[in-house]
């Protein structure tokens, strides 16, 4: 399986009221981490997006165990769970200072051509970047 790990720090303005993360960051802490191993795989948004392909979210699911707060650093753990097709979907683990896992979740982007606006297949560049890496962790 396909996996990255990612460290950021809780910054102030993403922190509410209650001084907790804002629930509507994890949005975004999961496109930090998908992003990341996408990276891995020597892929972009901005190559992606030089080939009229967008990765729209069609698909988010997100359970909270515990808070974190303003400038703790979290790890975000993606992986790819699914062999993609015309969309992939990604397991979020999100772990604070202490290695407690604080949040789980997955998300599901769907390959959409940006000028039709219509669903597409992956791309065999992508697919053949994903075998390749593949082939090289299990080796």
């Amino acid at each position: 399986m396909l996996s990255s790990k990612c460290k950021i720090r809780i910054r102030y303005d993403e922190v509410d009221k209650m001084e907790y993360a804002y629930h509507g960051n994890y949005a975004r802490y999961y496109h930090i981490g998908r992003t990341e191993l996408l990276r891995k795989l020597d892929i972009s948004d901005q190559q992606l997006e030089k080939h009229n392909i967008i990765l729209p979210v069609i698909e988010m699911n997100s359970k909270f165990i515990k808070p974190v707060f303003y400038d703790e650093t979290i790890t975000i753990l993606t992986s790819l769970i699914e062999d993609p097709r015309s969309r992939m979907k990604f397991s979020h683990k999100i772990f604070n200072q202490n290695h407690d896992l604080v949040n789980q979740g997955y998300t599901t982007v769907a390959f959409v051509d940006k000028i039709a606006r219509k669903p597409m297949r992956v791309p065999d560049t992508i697919l053949q970047k994903l075998e390749l890496f593949m082939n090289l962790i299990n080796q």
